[in-house]
């Protein structure tokens, strides 16, 4: 089964949080492709710029190019979101849950930042797929569904607990949904529907400054689009100081705290901090 044929001109994809960043460089890189693009992000001037942008691009013409305002963490809005994109364009074939939040810092944040964090960056997922997933199934052909999580859940740095815990989750979240997906009876053959977890590096998103290091948002795009043609479940992107090799070398080093009976976070715990350093170099 060829997974590249889900970004093939007339298909449709919703890209959540699509005002800014990865999303709006993913909505643009469709819609050029000849897609059918829904976006959906909090209303507001930027998003109302990325909508006109990414329509002036559109080779399918501005009329493939829906926008939604929509407050993720309000599943009756990803529920009008699905309905706005089945009227418009009858299907569904990819959903990419991007929109994010940073919202809080350490563990003195208010209580309502931690709830925000969570549900707009794990329900808010969950909500899109409960949303989307059954017209996903009834696709002739291939489909998919794409998490955006974070380096910061899998690794577990210092610094950002609610963000970390919110990613961390949603890894989780996204690993047991592909399982489910490949053991159902319904979801076999050629409309085959797959989940995929796309791991940013440094990447240059919003309106933040470039800086030497980063990557672009298009090059995450490159990236996705190559992974899910592979039909990779993880999509690590590296960035221009951290290699692939280097992140395995993380990665690992964070599962071994269980194994090997570490303090949590070894990397940054003073008796451990240089051998890390040295290993996951």
């Amino acid at each position: 089964m060829k997974r590249e044929t889900i970004f093939e001109p007339g298909n449709v994809c919703v890209v959540t949080g699509a005002a800014l960043g990865i999303g709006r460089a993913l909505a643009r890189r469709l819609a050029e492709k000849g897609m059918s693009v829904v976006m959906a992000d909090l209303e507001s001037e930027d998003f109302a710029a990325a909508t006109d942008a990414v329509r002036g691009v559109a080779s399918g013409g501005p009329e493939t190019v829906v926008s939604v305002a929509t407050d993720v963490s309000d599943p009756a809005q990803l529920e009008a979101l699905k309905a706005a994109a089945l009227t418009a364009f009858g299907k569904v074939d990819c959903l990419v849950n991007n929109a994010v939040t940073r919202v809080g810092r350490g563990f003195d944040a208010d209580l309502s930042e931690w709830r925000r964090a969570m549900d707009v960056n794990l329900w808010g997922p969950i909500y899109g797929v409960q949303a989307f997933l059954p017209s996903l199934l009834e696709n002739p052909g291939p489909a998919c569904i794409v998490n955006v999580g974070s380096k910061q859940g899998i690794t577990n740095p210092p610094g950002h607990p609610i963000y970390n815990m919110s990613k961390s989750a949603l890894k989780t979240y996204t690993e047991v949904l592909e399982h489910e997906l490949r053991s159902r009876d319904d979801n076999q053959g050629g409309n085959r529907v797959t989940a995929h977890l796309l791991v940013p590096g440094w990447t240059t998103t919003g309106k933040a400054e470039h800086k030497p290091g980063a990557w672009l948002p298009d090059q995450v795009v490159d990236l996705l689009l190559a992974g899910i043609a592979e039909n990779r479940f993880y999509i690590i992107c590296p960035d221009d100081e951290v290699t692939p090799e280097m992140d395995s070398k993380r990665i690992l080093w964070a599962a071994q705290d269980i194994t090997e009976n570490r303090p949590p976070l070894s990397r940054w715990h003073p008796e451990y901090a240089e051998t890390a350093r040295r290993a996951c170099s």
